[in-house]
């Protein structure tokens, strides 16, 4: 929730900052709007994931599996964003990722 504030706070200083600089060119407005709904698909996806790390230890084989596979498949995307975004929320979906492994890995050596 804070990371969709933030990023609407630099939204509008993007458009803010374009109006201001009396910038009529519908495309450089458009090039404001353009990663806000860019991000979205993703940032679903990475919260969707990383919400199921709460109860990791109750998830079956198999939807622990499923997970893993979503998380190689968002770092891909993650990787191509911006370098501060990247850092932050590769790190993260390592995190996640390494648990989802190790209750995994527990379950199966059980």
């Amino acid at each position: 929730m804070k990371m969709r504030i933030f990023l609407a706070v630099i939204l509008m200083i993007g458009i803010i900052g374009a109006q201001n600089a009396a910038v009529s060119n519908l495309e450089s407005g458009y090039l404001y709007v353009k990663p806000a709904y860019a991000e979205d698909a993703w940032k679903k996806e990475f919260d969707d994931v990383c919400s199921k790390t709460d109860n990791a230890a109750g998830l079956a084989k198999e939807e622990l599996k499923n997970l893993i596979d979503r998380c190689d498949k968002l770092k891909a995307v993650i990787e191509k964003l911006d370098e501060s975004t990247r850092k932050v929320y590769l790190r993260r979906l390592q995190m996640c990722r390494d648990l989802f492994s190790f209750v995994l890995e527990s379950k199966e050596n059980n």
